[in-house]
């Protein structure tokens, strides 16, 4: 009769850990909302300084990291037109390599 009470009580303990999973998931999301697009801005921006940074050696730019950011260059190339447009580059900045 004793196993019966635990198992009630940790029944209830349960639901409410769930109830404030919850309860702390909606807090999270209604104090992030106003600031998801300056967040979403602010990822962009350091995007496009980490893109500058890989391919700067390629633009003429000097670049005292070109030795550890040359094999990030495949990874980023699906993402080099996004990137040059939004720099306000209508063309590929670079000659060797057209994109558009």
């Amino acid at each position: 009769m004793h196993d019966d009470r635990d198992s009630g009580h940790d029944s209830r303990l349960e639901r409410i850990r769930a109830w404030l999973s919850q309860a702390r998931f909606f807090a999270e999301e209604v104090y992030s909302s106003r600031y998801r697009g300056a967040i979403a801005r602010a990822r962009r921006d350091e995007d496009d300084l980490f893109m500058l940074l890989v391919f700067s050696e390629m633009m003429g730019v000097p670049n005292p990291a070109a030795y550890y950011t040359l094999e990030l260059q495949p990874l980023l190339l699906e993402r080099f037109h996004d990137w040059h447009r939004r720099m306000g580059m209508e063309q590929s900045p670079l000659d060797h390599f057209k994109c558009c």
